[in-house]
């Protein structure tokens, strides 16, 4: 019973790896929805501003080009938000100023900020 056991498993790994080192092959032949789900590469984030524009973190209510003229020296966007945009914008198919607006309105939310911009605290106190 030991022996089937093994060997069993030992075809399984054997199989499955040389699955994973064809996949470039077989997986165009799979339904396109499949495709998408298997589509886990590693896609790394740019860290600096040009890397940002290049990746599509811009836009005309969101110029980066003034940072990248002026030869800013910081480490672009958020890591985080980046991250987080950028997984809107495949899921949903939008363009990146509807992305930021869904990602600032679900972090307000978040934090118990209304849309008006006050906080939802009722022991909240403005004086203006």
């Amino acid at each position: 019973m030991g022996y089937l056991l093994y060997s069993a498993f030992f075809v399984s790994i054997v199989l499955g790896t040389a699955l994973y080192l064809t996949r470039a092959r077989w997986t165009p032949y799979l339904p396109e929805r499949v495709q998408e789900a298997l589509n886990f590469t590693y896609a790394r984030l740019p860290t600096t501003f040009m890397g940002d524009v290049e990746s599509g973190f811009t836009s005309a209510d969101f110029d980066l080009s003034s940072n990248i003229m002026e030869g800013d020296s910081r480490g672009g966007l958020d890591q985080k938000a980046k991250r987080d945009i950028q997984r809107l914008m495949k899921a949903r198919k939008i363009n990146f100023d509807e992305a930021r607006r869904i990602y600032m309105e679900q972090r307000f939310k978040k934090n118990g900020i209304g849309e008006d911009g006050i906080p939802r605290d009722p022991k909240f106190v403005s004086f203006s």
